[in-house]
């Protein structure tokens, strides 16, 4: 005869010793058949010695009446609710998981114990401490990593746990006894009371996790971190262009062998693994400067079923009395190079057939800046400026009013006097009236006055038939004076005065002392 209890915790089967408690057994099996230790919490847990549970609402609940036994349960009657319990002389609390009935002194004769339907199961061995005070009835002969863990659950200074510990179902597995007046096997399992419910401290589905389920919920975590920070570095090198995209995965094909003696060469390995099938590369990598084997290599198989077959065969093999290691690679530096080639490739002709505005795609076009790419300059000395000359020119005349009559005249006026006899325009017939035919031809002989195309603005002077001397327009030349020629002009006039004024005075010198000698 049996009983399964179904907790929190776990399940827990009960035999029961019908022959040495028949009423205590009756009374439990009874009390699990119409479900009275439903939503019963465990309580009063003193660690490798017993619980106690089968009171409804528990001691912490203010309405708890210490619970009552079937005949109670059934009559209602107060005188019912307790019944002698009955000691019997070879059962002893000698073993883990004895279960007892929990027994009171009656009021009226001490030496008499009453009992109810509160049991306690034993954690450990040798608690006969409890001898003559729990009548026991039966064994756990199932579910003790159940008892462990209500012996390890965390418990106030009460022995109460924090995470409730209760009976969710019972289930009788035989009973022998029949069925008193008045007793009803409900249909279901009925659901807790308000009463039930207000003792709960941490529910069942808030259960703490113990430290074995804590490390592994610490390693899903630390693996799904890893997991998020492998996905973001492959986003951030797939941006940069050093993977063709995120989720590349390495080839099945390929092995990886390292440890390898220094002088194993790239034929020595294709010689041994091709006996597993045709490779398609086998490369020993090296270094760049010295060309000296960084004793690692990868051998690419034409298939997956000779890879797989090699790595399994030539793993710990020794080679050139070398141990190797092998392993399925994890690289994929060379599909990125493959994938940035062939895409380089494909734009780089896209780009030459005129099929896209930048690259090859449509939708880019080129920074232009600083200088107009797309036109071929007409002179190779001149500068291709963003500029046109009429955007310059007119931004030149915005300023010419202000500055026509100021210091740029008298500059003008010390320019023409400074000229020697015969170098200024009216001297070469080219003022007013003068002969076109002295006309400078300027640079290429060209003798008309049309425009020509220049990147420098410079360049565009006396295209407008106004020209002096020189091919400038007045305003040509005070643009001129801007860039600072005649600044320099002036200057190299000056210095070369003052050089004829210390000639002067080093001859008058010269002529004195000469002079006082004579005397």
């Amino acid at each position: 005869m049996s009983v399964l209890l179904e907790t929190s915790a776990g399940d827990i089967v009960i035999d029961l010793l019908v022959d040495y408690a028949p009423k205590m057994c009756e009374n439990f099996v009874k009390l699990c058949k119409v479900k009275y230790y439903n939503y019963s919490p465990v309580h009063s847990i003193q660690k490798s010695f017993s619980f106690q549970t089968g009171d409804p609402l528990g001691p912490m609940a203010p309405q708890s009446d210490g619970g009552t036994s079937i005949w109670g349960l059934l009559s209602g009657k107060p005188a019912d609710k307790t019944f002698p319990a009955f000691f019997h002389p070879k059962l002893k609390h000698l073993e883990r998981g004895t279960v007892s009935m929990a027994t009171a002194p009656h009021p009226s004769d001490p030496e008499t114990r009453l009992a109810g339907s509160q049991f306690i199961v034993t954690l450990g061995d040798n608690t006969d401490y409890l001898d003559g005070k729990g009548a026991i009835f039966g064994k756990v002969v199932e579910g003790f990593d159940v008892l462990e863990k209500i012996n390890d659950a965390i418990v106030d200074e009460r022995g109460h746990p924090l995470v409730d510990i209760r009976i969710k179902h019972t289930v009788v597995l035989d009973d022998p006894y029949p069925d008193p007046a008045g007793l009803l096997e409900p249909s279901a399992s009925p659901p807790p009371s308000k009463e039930q419910l207000a003792t709960v401290r941490i529910g069942e589905d808030e259960e703490l996790l113990d430290e074995e389920a804590n490390e592994a919920a610490a390693a899903d975590a630390e693996r799904r971190r890893k997991e998020r920070e492998a996905a973001a570095q492959a986003l951030t090198l797939e941006m940069m262009g050093d993977l063709p995209f995120a989720e590349v995965k390495p080839p099945e094909n390929v092995l990886f062998v390292c440890k390898l003696n220094p002088v194993t060469t790239d034929e020595d390995l294709e010689l041994i693994f091709s006996r597993f099938g045709k490779i398609l590369s086998c490369e020993v990598i090296r270094d760049r400067k010295t060309g000296d084997s960084l004793q690692y290599a990868f051998i690419e198989f034409e298939d997956k079923k000779s890879c797989e077959e090699a790595y399994y065969k030539m793993d710990q093999v020794l080679i050139d009395d070398r141990r190797i290691h092998i392993d399925f690679s994890q690289s994929v530096s060379r599909l990125s190079e493959v994938w940035r080639s062939e895409t380089n490739k494909k734009r780089k002709t896209a780009g030459r057939k005129g099929a896209g505005g930048w690259g090859g795609v449509k939708e880019l076009e080129k920074w232009r800046k600083y200088r107009i790419e797309d036109d071929e300059p007409q002179d190779e000395e001149d500068y291709e400026m963003v500029h046109g000359m009429e955007e310059m020119r007119g931004r030149h005349d915005k300023g010419q009013d202000t500055r026509r009559d100021g210091p740029a005249d008298r500059d003008d006026a010390a320019d023409d006097d400074r000229r020697p006899r015969g170098e200024h325009p009216r001297d070469r017939g080219q003022g007013r009236g003068g002969d076109d035919k002295f006309r400078p031809t300027g640079r290429g002989g060209r003798r008309d006055n049309s425009p020509r195309r220049s990147r420098s603005p410079r360049r565009d002077r006396g295209h407008d038939g106004r020209s002096g001397g020189t091919g400038q327009t007045r305003d040509d030349r005070h643009w001129d004076r801007r860039g600072g020629r005649d600044h320099r002009d002036r200057d190299r006039n000056k210095a070369s005065d003052r050089e004829r004024e210390r000639d002067r005075d080093s001859n008058k010198g010269d002529r004195g002392r000469e002079n006082h000698r004579r005397r």
